[in-house]
């Protein structure tokens, strides 16, 4: 089985990238399955019901959020009718939406997505891991699930690591997002779990984590200083890909970067792989 994983998608330019590149993308590399963090999609503050439909429509299957979810006011009917849009499953109960699903793929596999916030430096919500616990104990991996994938969104990179390494074998992988920055530790865990700590972004190449670099800088940090604009204005795709070839134990993760607008046009780099298989999908 193999599943696609795209980074926060950060306003305008992010959805463009998204948009344009899936569907070659998924005729090049024929994931079975396609999730999209998309809770900085409109304008990096949230996401709406027609940018929503718009990813769906593009060949995403399964839309992921995080802190900013609720940015978007009229998300919040939209969270309780459409399953395949989650928001971080441990907000307190009652809250509107879902924060897991259990999603078939088109030969039959089942596929538990869950999205989950940490809370160091993040808002003071529910225990994650025992979340996570009761979801897996619900719907565990081999007996309700053949593959679970975890959108673990979360600022401090020490709580994510222990979140990987606590459900280390008990679920199939554990990707971050929210940094909007890449991590270059995509690894198998002990236990078989592909981890990593955050994809990155689908954004604006030129830019402070998607934002505008000019209101970035000189509205926040430096108000004083004048930088220049630049002639470029691409964005890059930041995708996992996991694969498993035989066993829930043997993943594999490769990292993509697609640009668009750009001399790079097209590019891809493996940033992890451990054989043959990942190598002649590139």
């Amino acid at each position: 089985m193999r599943l696609m994983f795209l980074g926060d998608v950060v306003g305008q330019t992010g959805r463009a990238a998204v948009i344009e590149k899936l569907p070659e993308l998924k005729k090049s590399l024929e994931p079975d399955f396609v999730v999209v963090n998309g809770e900085n999609a409109a304008g990096g503050f949230g996401i709406n019901t027609e940018i929503a439909d718009n990813l769906f429509a593009s060949g995403v299957d399964v839309i992921t959020t995080g802190n900013h979810v609720w940015d978007q006011r009229n998300i919040l009917e939209y969270l309780d009718r459409e399953p395949r849009i989650l928001r971080p499953i441990n907000y307190p109960k009652n809250t509107p939406g879902n924060g897991a699903g259990l999603f078939q793929t088109t030969d039959g596999r089942r596929i538990l997505v869950v999205n989950v916030m940490l809370r160091l430096f993040m808002d003071p919500l529910d225990d994650p891991f025992q979340a996570i616990e009761l979801i897996i104990e619900y719907i565990p991996l081999a007996g309700g699930a053949d593959f679970i994938f975890i959108d673990m969104h979360g600022e401090a990179t020490s709580e994510k690591m222990a979140f990987g390494h606590n459900f280390d074998g008990r679920v199939t992988a554990i990707l971050g997002t929210h940094t909007h920055v890449p991590t270059a530790d995509q690894m198998v865990l002990a236990a078989g779990t592909a981890y990593q700590t955050d994809v990155g972004m689908c954004g604006d190449y030129d830019s402070v984590i998607g934002m505008d670099k000019i209101n970035s800088v000189t509205g926040i940090f430096l108000p004083s200083t004048s930088i220049s604009s630049s002639s470029l204005s691409f964005a890059f795709l930041s995708a996992i890909v996991n694969l498993l070839p035989s066993s829930v134990s043997s993943p594999i993760s490769i990292c993509l970067i697609a640009a668009i607008n750009s001399p790079y046009e097209g590019f891809a780099m493996p940033f992890f792989f451990n054989n043959s298989i990942a190598r002649s999908l590139l």
